[in-house]
């Protein structure tokens, strides 16, 4: 179940406040500035600190070039 598109656009990382990416069919919305990934259950984000987990490099490096090949955009943008 994918999240909503209003609900997306103002999803922040609770730790930096940054933007983050959804990864649709990995059930992740990501930060990579931290590498941390935030769980996606059913549709809703679990934006608990204590709940994600954080990514090795290896992983990090997956998810970037997952988000450059498939154009995924930011939750929002900072600029």
């Amino acid at each position: 179940m994918a999240i909503e598109e209003t609900l997306l656009k103002i999803l922040a990382c609770p730790e930096d406040k940054g933007p983050l990416y959804y990864i649709e069919d990995r059930g992740v919305l990501y930060n990579p500035r931290l590498q941390r990934a935030y769980a996606v259950r059913d549709g809703i984000p679990v934006m608990l600190i204590d709940e994600s987990r954080q990514l090795s490099t290896a992983e990090h490096d997956e998810l970037m070039a997952l988000i450059a090949a498939r154009g995924i955009k930011p939750t929002f943008d900072t600029k």
